[in-house]
């Protein structure tokens, strides 16, 4: 089985805004493969610079997420499911991004590891850095592909207890 974890950054608080995408391919329980790219998003306002730290002087004249379609959609190819901390963040933002240009996604599960650490940890906080910190995964916050890496080594966590995450889709 094949599986992507993903993580957007975003722009503002429209689900077209992505201005940051980290992709990591897992394969038989192994980390094989990587992709970052900053994305031009649709404005030029970016409401969360000071969150991830990504302006518009570093994305004005990157591609746009049509102009890197065919490379997501490459490096996602054969995906079994994505897989996303708080999926149903990342799933709107592939989505919403996707139909502000006309591009359809076929359809794939999305596995929530946040729903997996509600489910399966017995944390006070279930959010990637503190579920990060707990198992000892290295992050740098709020970089997309170090929050799709983080995501990808939780998953392989529960992998490892014997733990599937059928339960764990967002739907």
């Amino acid at each position: 089985m094949i599986y992507t974890a993903i993580d957007f950054e975003t722009a503002d608080n429209k689900h077209d805004s992505a201005c940051a995408i980290g992709l990591v391919k897992i394969q038989d329980n192994v980390i094989i493969d990587t992709y970052y790219k900053l994305i031009k998003p649709p404005r030029s306002y970016i409401k969360y610079a000071y969150f991830h730290g990504i302006t518009w002087d570093m994305l004005k004249n990157q591609a746009n997420f049509a102009e890197l379609w065919h490379e997501i959609a490459a490096f996602t190819q054969n995906s079994s499911a994505f897989i996303a901390h708080n999926a149903q963040f990342d799933k709107n933002i592939l989505y919403g991004t996707a139909e502000a240009y006309h591009i359809e996604i076929p359809p794939i599960p999305f596995y929530c590891t946040l729903k997996a650490a509600r489910k399966f940890l017995n944390l006070p906080k279930n959010s990637l850095d503190s579920v990060c910190q707990a198992l000892n995964i290295e992050l740098n916050h709020h970089h997309a592909l170090s929050d799709a890496h983080a995501c990808a080594n939780i998953f392989l966590y529960f992998a490892k207890q014997g733990i599937t995450l059928d339960n764990c889709i967002t739907k």
